[in-house]
């Protein structure tokens, strides 16, 4: 299954490959013949492997919040959440590599209360200061349980960010909203007394992976 949010790229992806083909049927010269073969049929194959967009299945209980995009841990620390939550937080940033789905899901259920969209750089996605300083895209969800902040936050190749929820929105543990396209990045920020149930290092996957959990112990 492809993903809507790559039915421009793969369209215009692959008229550029039907004209390769072409020009590789008419040539007359073997080595450009198949040299074109190969590298379209090849780009166009990667083109429909990144813009994968497969089933995913959601945590039943809803006092969780999950990750919304597939990676790899790469920061999992306390800070002060100064935008949104507005208090001391978990921030835990989910590295996305080419290879990765990158169709975004929603972290938890409720009401998008928060909206915030920054121009900036292009660093590579694991720097410590990408959260601050590159493109990005932040969401705050009010839920029953309290605030999640998470971000879209382009990377040094990753120069498009999909989102398709906007201020007021209710929204669903699991559902789809949007990409980023090409390599990237996710920050996820909950209250500090939610308890943390993965691992820096641990690969996650979006919409499934459970990272936090809500417990009235302590709260």
């Amino acid at each position: 299954m492809i993903t809507k949010y790559g039915y421009g790229t793969v369209s215009v992806i692959a008229v550029i490959v039907f004209i390769m083909i072409v020009i590789a049927i008419f040539s007359n010269n073997n080595i450009v013949k198949y040299s074109l073969l190969i590298i379209g049929l090849g780009f166009l194959l990667f083109t429909l492997y990144f813009f994968r967009d497969p089933e995913r299945t959601p945590p039943a209980r809803e006092n969780v919040v999950v990750a919304p995009a597939d990676g790899k841990i790469i920061i999992l620390e306390k800070t002060f959440e100064d935008k949104f939550l507005k208090e001391e937080a978990w921030q835990l940033s989910i590295f996305m590599s080419p290879l990765n789905v990158h169709v975004n899901r929603i972290p938890i259920s409720g009401k998008i209360e928060y909206l915030n969209y920054h121009k900036g750089e292009y660093l590579v996605a694991f720097h410590d200061k990408a959260d601050e300083r590159n493109e990005r895209n932040e969401i705050g969800i009010k839920s029953k349980y309290g605030k999640v902040l998470f971000t879209q936050v382009a990377g040094f190749i990753a120069r498009r960010i999909v989102s398709t929820v906007s201020e007021g929105d209710s929204v669903k543990l699991g559902e789809r909203f949007g990409m980023i396209k090409f390599g990237s990045r996710s920050d996820v920020y909950v209250p500090a007394s939610w308890k943390v149930m993965v691992k820096n290092g641990d690969n996650v996957t979006a919409g499934e992976t459970v990272l936090f959990e809500y417990s009235t112990e302590g709260n």
